[in-house]
């Protein structure tokens, strides 16, 4: 018999208050590190709720931090997971063919609340070592 797939469910939507306690968790710690960074968060389904863009943060970030929240509270993983399958094997080829969702680049991380996505933030400016560093800043501030 398969095993059976297990994933963390999908909960409510995220709240504005709850999106800028996590968003201020990762600029500060972003700014602790002089890291100049666009940081996003997005409700489960992707959209957009919160976004802080700090000074010196090249222009490209924006949009590759929304996308990065938006891959992580989609597919309910971090986007590290990606990145690592697409160097792994050419058996992951078609990871790209995913969808407007998608984005293989570490930084994005689901937010989870009692078992259950909330959402996601995504964060870009930096290495993809320095954004997944403030990403899970973040995304580890609430319980």
């Amino acid at each position: 018999m398969p095993e059976k797939l297990t994933y963390t469910p999908y909960g409510e939507t995220i709240k504005l208050d709850q999106a800028k306690k996590i968003a201020d968790v990762a600029l500060a710690e972003a700014t602790k590190r002089n890291w100049p960074m666009c940081i996003a968060i997005v409700g489960p389904t992707g959209d957009l709720v919160y976004f802080e863009k700090m000074d010196d943060c090249q222009y490209a970030s924006v949009t590759i931090s929304q996308g990065k929240a938006k891959s992580a509270a989609r597919y309910r993983r971090p986007t590290i997971v990606f990145e690592r399958l697409m160097g792994n094997s050419p058996f992951n080829s078609y990871l790209p063919t995913l969808g407007d969702a998608f984005v293989g680049s570490r930084g994005g991380n689901p937010i989870v609340v009692n078992g259950k996505i909330i959402g996601a933030i995504g964060v870009s400016g930096g290495t993809g070592s320095q954004d997944d560093t403030i990403s899970q800043a973040g995304a580890h501030s609430v319980k």
